[in-house]
């Protein structure tokens, strides 16, 4: 079979490649193949049974919209907040394309809300307290989605595609990518048991942090140009509404950066959701990774956000993503395959964290079959200590953030640390090969994964 453009993976970054294209008048036919199912269909056993049953693929971060479909569908609206595309293709460029994307979004339904805007008083008398606390605040406009409106959004977005020509492919896997003499020609792609090759002048490869693995093999099977990035390990971390209210009504989302001594790694908050719940991921090889999301409507006593150390590896180790995943499953293995919790004040005093004392608890696990016992036990202790000091910190922005029963899931990976090499306008070292998103190692998160796809869709035109 042979096609003009095969899109591998239907997450942000793919489908804003198909939108665009077909916004700016394509005449090209599109496949998009996608290892999961079609938004509608994407449905988490959980919900029922109360309890992870490990589908394969998962459905929390497999199918159409890829895990955006089930996270709290935050757009942040600030070139600042959402990887390193910026430096790629300029700020500016960048800021422009967010404000178009935005745009889009707001088509096919998004909310015309936007948070974080205005407190201006109010949010001085926060930045004065981080500084203070040693500690960088980056203010970010925000539009939420909310999951439940999110997965409606994306349906709308897969059925405008649909409708105008785009043949997607579900529960189809992808296998390998076809590169003779330094030139991308196909894939190999299996569904139902059969495998094929399909072929097109253009591949564009993007497959998410849960195929973030699966590229670097591909990089380093095919020549193709990479280097290793940065891998974020850390935990995700919960405490009642009440502490959080201040930044929750201000800011909605407070990102924090810090370097905490001893070791000064970057320390950063990422992903807040106020009234949100925890929630469980699993990725290749059985790997359960904790999350977070919040509705628009349905909400919770406690906000969640991520605390995620960075790590920088230099030569001769380079397996960012295996180090993460060795992480990931040395919680799982002390987890008894699920995600760990653990109250902070029990890690102070160096002990472990017992069911009965999360009962009589404040904060009640909004992770119901998180199991309790001690992160420090699978977390490196460079990581460990990073975050114990951080999250000292940020209790001097948030009064009791570092509360004895601030709840510690673990563990929290991000696989965006392979880096694919490419040039301003997108080009990899392989001719007709372009790799988009957050496995490409160039962008976080749903906006700037889409941007990423915006600017693909014009080229391709």
């Amino acid at each position: 079979m042979k096609t003009d453009v095969i899109i591998v993976g239907a997450g942000p970054a793919g489908i804003f490649t198909a939108l665009e294209m077909l916004r700016k008048g394509t005449k090209k036919h599109i496949v998009m193949i996608e290892k999961g199912k079609p938004v509608e269909k994407r449905v988490c056993p959980k919900s029922k049974t109360g309890k992870c049953v490990n589908c394969k693929p998962c459905n929390i971060t497999t199918g159409f919209s890829g895990a955006g479909a089930f996270s709290d569908g935050k757009l942040s609206l600030s070139s600042d907040v959402g990887g390193d595309l910026p430096t790629l293709i300029g700020v500016d460029n960048a800021q422009q394309l967010i404000d178009y994307t935005d745009t889009v979004y707001l088509e096919f339904g998004a909310d015309t809300h936007i948070e974080g805007l205005g407190h201006t008083d109010e949010v001085k008398e926060i930045r004065k307290r981080a500084i203070k606390a040693g500690l960088k605040l980056v203010d970010c406009p925000i539009r939420h989605l909310g999951t439940e409106k999110a997965q409606q959004l994306y349906h709308d977005i897969e059925k405008y595609l649909i409708d105008n020509g785009v043949e997607i492919l579900f529960d189809t896997n992808c296998d390998n990518i076809i590169i003779e003499n330094n030139t991308a020609k196909g894939v190999i792609i299996t569904a139902k048991g059969k495998t094929q090759n399909l072929y097109a002048n253009t591949i564009v490869v993007a497959t998410g942090r849960r195929g973030t693995e699966w590229l670097e093999t591909m990089c380093n099977e095919h020549g193709i140009a990479h280097t290793p990035g940065t891998v974020d390990v850390g935990v995700r971390v919960e405490v009642r509404n009440e502490v959080m209210e201040n930044i929750n009504n201000v800011l909605y989302e407070s990102k924090l950066i810090g370097y905490p001594k001893p070791f000064k790694n970057k320390v950063r908050t990422f992903c807040q959701n106020p009234g949100g719940f925890v929630s469980q991921e699993n990725y290749d090889n059985d790997l359960a990774v904790v999350n977070g999301h919040s509705y628009k409507n349905l909400k919770s006593n406690n906000t969640n956000l991520a605390i995620l150390c960075s790590h920088d590896f230099r030569e001769p180790f380079n397996q960012p993503v295996a180090y993460a995943q060795k992480v990931g499953e040395l919680s799982n293995m002390l987890g008894a395959g699920g995600i760990l919790v653990q109250r902070f004040g029990d890690i102070l005093d160096g002990k472990r964290t017992w069911q009965d004392e999360l009962d009589r608890s404040n904060v009640r696990p909004t992770l119901p079959d998180a199991v309790a016992g001690d992160i420090t036990s699978a977390i490196p202790y460079r990581t460990m200590i990073n975050i114990i000091n951080f999250i000292k910190a940020v209790d001097n922005v948030v009064p009791g953030f570092a509360a004895d029963e601030t709840l510690l899931y673990a563990p929290e990976l991000k696989f965006y640390s392979n880096r694919v090499k490419m040039s301003a306008d997108l080009k990899t070292s392989v001719n007709n090969l372009y790799c988009l998103g957050d496995s490409s190692g160039w962008t976080r998160g749903l906006m700037m994964a889409s941007v990423m796809g915006v600017l693909m869709g014009r080229q391709l035109v």
